[in-house]
């Protein structure tokens, strides 16, 4: 593995417009910094508007000729993408957690999850089919083709900056979409490795192409409402992506929205409390807390929650908080001293109402954004935590007593994205998986992204899916061809 410096170094810090790497055109940059430390890692090109419309030039001046690519030769492609990323996992893993700050083992962990979405894309590239039919009435026949969407807009997160990027990425590949990437600005070195190593698998120029800025409003607003773009894809908060779907409105843009969540875990009174604990672990604690999967709400039979948050609160108390790069430490820092200081005001308001800090309860001191893993119980109905996004290590553990109660408390939110049910009542389990308002529930499981399940949420959370057979459709238009016999 290279070192920290070298890896840097190899890193483009320009902007990828028309296959060629370019500075902003004011000549602005931007400092990627370390979470961990505060401290500086690189600057990077500062894109404009002027910028981000010609990086939608180049997508749309590619479009024809990519559309009309081989589906193998576009499969091949991210097969050999796939292989890339595999081969330096653990160059991506470490780049991953210096600008992000989740630990060597997570950030390697998501660097295989995201290659797969290559791999399962490359596999779907080849699956694109129609149908041919005869009229009820024998007069004609009906052909029905699936085309590229065209030119797409990817908006990416600071949180999974390799994977969601993938996700996006490698359908639209598959499908035959050019796009223009705009990776977060907190995280953007990931998505720029992504690049260099997409034209390295040979990918074609202006097929993808990325404008990093601190700017993203002023540049992706005029590419939204550009006639020329055809898709918008956005992962992130609930309140930016309705301020994108205003903004889409006009040009009745094909939309994917994976917005905010505020997952319930859910343990009833026959559930193997162990494995819940460790599904608790998995659920919670992936990615420091920072995912939009996240479980925010811990409902917990009355006859079982003592033992429970016991045990929660004994694992999260066993972890070792500090920079991911070093060995041994399970939790890294969150993203920016605006959000560690976000979840100790939720924290704080749980407690002054009356919550009790089983584990944890407060930042760590020192340098960086380090937040202890939390575990609160008796937390009151009113808690902001329970109504709102954590996005960090903590856990409100609250009870119930009626399988009805648990659906009232579980649904009891705008948002809609992932649930988890821990229960050895296989009748149970179906009867909460149908009641649950979540476009994705784990049973028995603490995770519940697959590449090939369809990743998305339903009402606050968004719509449209991410992976599985569902996910390259969200790329493609219905096409019905009529010929008269």
């Amino acid at each position: 593995m290279a070192t920290q410096k070298q890896l840097l170094d190899s890193v483009p810090k320009q902007l990828l417009i028309g296959g060629s790497w370019v500075d902003a055109s004011s000549k602005a940059t931007f400092v990627v910094t370390d979470p961990a430390t505060g401290s500086a890692l690189c600057a990077v090109a500062d894109g404009s508007v002027a910028d981000g419309g010609a990086a939608l030039d180049a997508a749309v001046a590619a479009q024809a000729s990519w559309a009309q690519t081989p589906p193998r030769d576009r499969g091949e492609i991210l097969r050999r993408a796939y292989e890339l990323l595999i081969e330096r996992a653990d160059d991506f893993a470490m780049l991953m957690t210096l600008e992000m700050g989740k630990t060597l083992a997570e950030a390697r962990g998501e660097v295989l999850y995201g290659a797969e979405f290559f791999r399962w894309f490359s596999e779907e590239a080849v699956r694109i089919s129609g149908r041919w039919s005869t009229a009820p009435n024998g007069a004609t026949r009906l052909l029905t083709m699936k085309q590229p969407v065209g030119p797409v807009l990817m908006i990416t997160p600071w949180n999974f900056p390799l994977a969601m990027g993938t996700r996006k990425i490698g359908p639209a590949v598959a499908a035959g979409c050019t796009m223009v990437v705009k990776p977060a600005h907190e995280t953007p070195l990931s998505m720029l490795a992504l690049a260099a190593l997409m034209e390295e698998a040979g990918l074609p120029a202006g097929v993808l192409n990325v404008v990093t800025t601190t700017h993203s409003g002023a540049v992706c607003e005029p590419i939204i409402r550009d006639p020329r773009l055809r898709k918008l894809t956005f992962t992130g908060s609930t309140s930016v992506g309705r301020t994108l779907v205003e903004q889409s409105a006009q040009g009745l843009l094909r939309l994917s929205m994976e917005l905010g969540g505020n997952a319930p875990f859910i343990v009833f009174e026959d559930a193997d409390i162990d494995a819940a604990v460790n599904g608790a672990m998995l659920a919670k604690m992936r990615n420091i807390g920072e995912a939009c999967t996240a479980a925010n709400r811990f409902y917990v039979h009355e006859s079982v929650s003592a033992e429970f948050a016991q045990k929660f609160a004994a694992r999260m108390a066993g972890l070792t908080v500090g920079k991911g790069t070093k060995k041994g430490v399970d939790v890294g820092p969150l993203i920016t001293p605006k959000a560690r200081d976000g979840v100790h005001e939720l924290v704080t308001d749980a407690v002054d109402k009356g919550a009790k800090a089983l584990t944890g309860g407060g930042p760590v001191a020192g340098r960086g954004n380090f937040y202890a893993p939390t575990v609160l119980a008796d937390v009151p109905k009113d808690a902001r935590l329970l109504k709102e996004e954590i996005f960090g290590p903590v856990a409100p553990v609250v009870t119930f007593t009626t399988e009805a109660e648990a659906i009232t408390l579980a649904n009891d939110t705008e948002f809609g994205l992932a649930a988890y049910l821990f229960t050895r009542d296989l009748t149970r389990a179906i009867r909460m998986g149908e009641a649950l308002d979540y476009g994705m529930v784990g049973l028995n499981t603490g995770i519940v992204s697959n590449p090939a399940a369809p990743f998305g949420g339903i009402k606050a959370s968004g719509f449209g899916r991410e992976g599985g057979p569902e996910g390259i459709e969200e790329y493609l238009e219905t096409k019905y061809l009529g010929i008269q016999m």
